[in-house]
């Protein structure tokens, strides 16, 4: 759940500083874990660049699937 978590404040941020400092981690370890779910995935979520980052198709694809994953588990995970 922490990478699907990371993956979308990194997409509602679309910057790897302001995601990291949000989520209280290093930026280089949001980075390691973005990479690590698009490797277990199978798919690349992000095109990076050194100015931008942007969903790739497959990004805003996974993204709907995740906020209604985290949205069903923090309904559930409240009762």
């Amino acid at each position: 759940m922490r990478k699907l978590r990371y993956f979308a404040v990194m997409a509602e941020e679309r910057n790897f500083t302001r995601a990291a400092a949000r989520l209280f981690i290093a930026q280089q370890s949001l980075s390691r874990q973005i990479r690590d779910l698009e490797d277990e995935i199978g798919a690349v979520l992000l095109y990076r660049t050194t100015r931008s980052v942007e969903l790739t198709p497959a990004g805003e694809a996974f993204l709907a699937r995740v906020r209604s994953a985290l949205a069903s588990f923090d309904a559930g995970h409240h009762l």
